[in-house]
């Protein structure tokens, strides 16, 4: 039975190591902390955690580092969250709150998540098969060629530049718009094909071809919307700690290029009552990450789609702060989007 003074020695465990990368022995917590209890008292303590399996003897010496079952017990019971910083906050805001659309959103977000913790950042579009068609927009751009805008009411804006091979003038398009829209408006992405079928019949023959350019590519955008996407940035991080892997990085770099499979350890990820998600090291193994943790959190869009935002890195990694900054961005983003 571990008492509570030996959890007490396995938080500062977990913490020195993180902060050190160095194996943390009894006199060095001893000196550094203040258990008011002796280095002997203290090793005994260590015995209790090691036959737990929560910490282990990297080599023949007298310090121990944590092991994944003791990161477990560190993040379900004593990792405290980390507020973020007045600066933190404001960049959060300052950062994501420039943002136009819900693609340059969710780039921004990765980009400042991954600045934050310094590992790996990830965010998931929000599951669009629920999602409604908000406006089709088209732009002339020659005679013959238009930019076509398909927005959702997610905030999601899926742009194709098209050659329709034929003369276009602003009565035509001014028709094609309005009847698109007419017939588009709030109908969900997964109705929205079958509703682009039966368009092409409303038009004389003569368009066909037209009709049927315009047709295809706004099919091919609808099921853009509608697949999963996942967005990263800060892959360099992973290279900055590569002594925290026991061999090589590089089977972690072709995991992580895997979408899929980050989107099936996503799915998996079960939420705590704060809504924190984290899955540790030998917990990741069946992905081909198990030397990594991935610490993630929900986030909803406008359209009340769930998704996921987090971070991958070692499992030596502050729990705390990362926990806290993945936390925050999330809340944020379900701010924003909520407002749009």
């Amino acid at each position: 039975m571990v008492s509570d003074r030996s959890l007490d020695v396995l938080r500062v465990i977990v913490q020195d190591y993180v902060a050190s990368r160095e194996p943390v022995g009894s006199k060095s917590i001893v000196e550094r902390h203040g258990f008011g209890v002796s280095a002997a008292t203290i090793r005994h303590d260590m015995a209790l955690l090691e036959e737990e399996e929560l910490i282990a003897a990297p080599h023949t010496s007298s310090g121990r580092i944590p092991t994944d079952k003791g990161y477990r017990v560190f993040v379900n019971q004593l990792a405290d969250l980390r507020p973020l910083t007045a600066a933190q906050r404001q960049a959060i805001e300052t950062f994501l709150g420039n943002s136009s659309d819900l693609d340059e959103v969710l780039v921004r977000t990765v980009r400042l998540l991954s600045q934050l913790t310094h590992q790996v950042a990830l965010v998931q579009y929000p599951t669009l098969g629920r999602s409604r068609v908000r406006h089709v927009e088209m732009v002339p751009l020659s005679s013959t060629r238009l930019l076509l805008v398909l927005i959702t009411d997610t905030g999601r804006v899926e742009q194709r530049h098209i050659d329709v091979g034929a003369e276009l003038d602003e009565v035509f398009l001014g028709e094609v718009r309005t009847k698109l829209n007419t017939r588009l408006a709030g109908v969900s992405l997964s109705d929205a094909v079958a509703v682009l079928e039966k368009i092409a019949d409303e038009f004389p023959r003569d368009r066909g071809t037209v009709i049927s350019d315009i047709v295809d590519s706004l099919r091919e955008q609808v099921a853009a919307n509608r697949a999963e996407k996942l967005i990263m940035a800060g892959a360099a991080n992973l290279a900055m700690t590569a002594e925290d892997f026991g061999g090589s990085i590089v089977p972690v770099l072709e995991a992580i290029e895997e979408q899929v499979t980050l989107l099936r350890l996503f799915a998996e990820m079960e939420p705590d009552q704060h809504g924190l998600a984290t899955s540790i090291g030998s917990e990741n193994a069946a992905f081909g990450l198990g030397e990594t943790s991935v610490l993630a959190s929900g986030y909803s869009s406008s359209g009340g789609e769930f998704a996921r935002v987090g971070v991958l890195g070692p499992t030596r990694m502050d729990y705390p702060s990362n926990m806290a900054a993945v936390r925050a961005v999330a809340r944020y983003l379900s701010r924003l989007l909520g407002e749009e």
